[in-house]
């Protein structure tokens, strides 16, 4: 991988390093994730979690750069993952 940070797929923005829980079982380190607060995705997820799952969160663009590959990381808040937890 480059030194260029990956840019959210639903925004255009650069993506942040993000450092796995040590918990986790995401298999990398280092992941990407999109904190715009204003990010489509991150917007509609609020309504789209609360209507089909009847939970109160919503969900950002994750970027594994080992595997090169996108998912949702689910969040509770604007400030959620921002620690890096």
């Amino acid at each position: 991988m480059t030194d260029e940070k990956p840019v959210c797929l639903h925004c255009g923005q650069e993506m942040k390093k993000w450092q796995t829980p040590t918990w986790s079982t995401w298999g990398g380190d280092i992941m990407y994730v999109c904190f715009n607060d204003e990010c489509p995705y991150y917007v509609r997820g609020w309504d789209w979690m609360l209507k089909t799952q009847n939970m109160r969160c919503s969900y950002q663009q994750l970027y594994n750069p080992r595997t090169r590959t996108s998912s949702p990381i689910p969040v509770r808040s604007s400030s959620a993952c921002r620690d890096g937890s």
